[in-house]
């Protein structure tokens, strides 16, 4: 057989088996291909009859063949036929609307909102504040001490406890956030009102498990709908509030030790703490910490509410 350009085709090399052939054909696109050649058999098996093999795919390379034995019995293949009519999926069932008063897991106490503790009879024990799921506000002008106070009492109680304050609340928002320092309109109002609504409704969610927890804000007396009524609304009745009220003096000089938009200036300090002094006569209790560190004002918090356990203030 010649190359269709008219030179030989290579000669079969011995030991190199077909792929040499197959290799080198493929650098000949015209050539015509025909039978690949069949090798001679190895030693020590019978040569095969003469004459041209039928048709097969490629032939491997020569080596020993392994000895035949019986095959293994394959599985029964199923009888064909037609496949029976996919069944369509059942209809799942539409969600029903949540249950009231739950957020997520957690249920809210009914009514949603805190009721005012029971004064126990005149031979039971003094309450254990430090002991008891209760709720606190605490209210005070900026620089009294409300936040640390808060923090420690929480932290320092045998029973779980969160801290919720409003300012960090509020600070939540970010772009467009009402600075205090700006002055009050009814952008910040709106705010501080969502704020509350928050906290209140986070104080709720704790209660219902178990948690106490104690808030504070700068509640004014002369705002009663927007400060302590709101309050009274979103969290409840049985909310305990304590006045912390230092000197003038004390407000002014904690104030300056502030940054950011929690620092106010002197004369916006002055004027909300006269407003504060308005929380005398209110019949609510009142803590003079001037004198008193964070600890010292914890202890004299827990013998407060002790005595708002066992006569509720009325507000």
């Amino acid at each position: 057989m010649q190359h269709a350009g008219g030179s030989p085709l290579p000669p079969h090399q011995q030991g190199r088996g077909p792929h040499a052939a197959w290799a080198s054909a493929a650098h000949h696109p015209g050539a015509q291909q025909g039978p690949a050649p069949v090798p001679p058999p190895p030693p020590g098996y019978p040569a095969t009859g003469a004459g041209p093999m039928p048709p097969s795919g490629p032939v491997p390379p020569s080596g020993p063949v392994p000895p035949s034995g019986p095959m293994p019995p394959s599985a029964p293949v199923p009888p064909s036929g037609p496949l029976p009519p996919a069944q369509p999926p059942a209809p799942r069932p539409a969600p029903g609307p949540p249950p009231p008063d739950t957020t997520g897991h957690l249920p809210l106490p009914p009514g949603g909102l805190v009721g005012v503790p029971a004064a126990p009879p005149a031979s039971a024990p003094a309450p254990d504040p430090a002991a008891t799921t209760l709720a606190v506000l605490l209210i005070g002008p900026a620089g009294a001490g409300k936040t640390s106070v808060a923090k420690y009492w929480a932290d320092h109680r045998r029973v779980p406890t969160a801290h919720i304050s409003l300012d960090d609340v509020r600070e939540w928002v970010r772009s467009g956030f009402a600075d205090p320092q700006s002055g009050w309109n009814d952008h910040s109002e709106a705010q501080y009102r969502l704020a509350r609504r928050t906290c209140g409704f986070a104080a709720r969610n704790f209660l219902a498990n178990g948690i106490s927890c104690i808030l504070d804000d700068a509640v004014f007396p002369d705002r009663p709908v927007v400060g302590l009524g709101g309050w009274k609304r979103h969290v409840g009745p049985g909310l305990l509030p304590v006045v912390l009220l230092p000197g003038l003096d004390v407000v002014l000089e904690r104030n300056a030790e502030r940054s950011g938009n929690r620092r106010l200036t002197d004369e916006e300090v002055a004027r909300i703490h006269g407003r504060m002094a308005g929380w005398y006569g209110s019949g609510l209790p009142i803590v003079d910490n001037s004198q008193l560190d964070v600890p010292g004002t914890a202890r004299v918090l827990d013998e407060v509410i002790a005595r708002a356990m066992a006569s509720p203030p009325s507000w």
